[in-house]
């Protein structure tokens, strides 16, 4: 659902999204906040094993530094324009 909303002069849509298979259960009813502050393991297919690697190699402990890391961005960049492209 959206609806429009004002913040400070500036027109926002609020926008709803059902994240519930995109993480696990626990985490289904948490902030944005909580969530982008939880270990990537609170994704749905990551194991602690997985995110204790993401940790280790390339010092990733949240979802928000996964989603902010300059080569994971790069990469989802490079996606998008090869499915703009074909």
């Amino acid at each position: 659902m959206r609806n429009k909303r004002t913040l400070k002069g500036l027109n926002v849509m609020a926008v709803s999204v059902n994240l519930a298979k995109a993480l696990d259960k626990e985490f289904e009813d948490k902030s944005l906040t909580e969530i982008l502050d939880a270990s990537p393991a609170a994704l749905a297919g990551i194991t602690d094993a997985k995110a204790a690697a993401l940790k280790e190699l390339l010092g990733i402990k949240t979802i928000r530094e996964l989603g902010s890391n300059k080569y994971f961005a790069t990469a989802g960049v490079l996606v998008a324009l090869e499915n703009k492209a074909g």
